[in-house]
Order: C-alpha cells, then sequence, then structure tokens
C-alpha cells in the first residue's frame, strides 16, 4: 500500500460480531465488550489487511475511506 491514510468505521448497527476482521487485520481491529467490532484508530495506515477485513465482512460493516480526500476505499464507490 502507500502512504495514505484510511478513515475506518464499522457500522455497529450491521455488525454480527463474528469476529473475521480481528482475525485478518488484529491491528486494524478489535472487539469490544458487547462482542461488536470497532477500529483501533480511527485515522490509521492503509492496508492490505485492513482492505481483506472490509472485504470479508459477512455483513458489510466496515467502510474505509481515505483520510485526505475523501475518495471511497471501501465499498468502492459505482
Amino acid at each position: 500500500m502507500s502512504d495514505t491514510k484510511w478513515r475506518v468505521t464499522v457500522d455497529t448497527d450491521l455488525c454480527i460480531g463474528s469476529g473475521g476482521c480481528v482475525l485478518r487485520a488484529p491491528d486494524g481491529f478489535e472487539l469490544d465488550a458487547a462482542r461488536q467490532s470497532c477500529p483501533r484508530h480511527e485515522v490509521m495506515a492503509s492496508s492490505e489487511a485492513v482492505l481483506d477485513a472490509a472485504e470479508n465482512c459477512p455483513v458489510e460493516a466496515i467502510t474505509i475511506v481515505e483520510e485526505e480526500s475523501g475518495r471511497a476505499v471501501f465499498p468502492p464507490e459505482e
């Protein structure tokens, strides 16, 4: 990846707490006390692992946008 910074959010209304994101990107995500996923940091360096976690979330609860430009990384703009 590059030096691009990402803003990562998790829609807690969608999250089912499967934990797949934590397994795929342990530096990017953790589960809170309610077993909901949450990003470890609101803004983080772009990462293949974080993108993989978002792409494989069973309920598509993870959103990634470029911090500087606001361009959607995941889900991609149509």
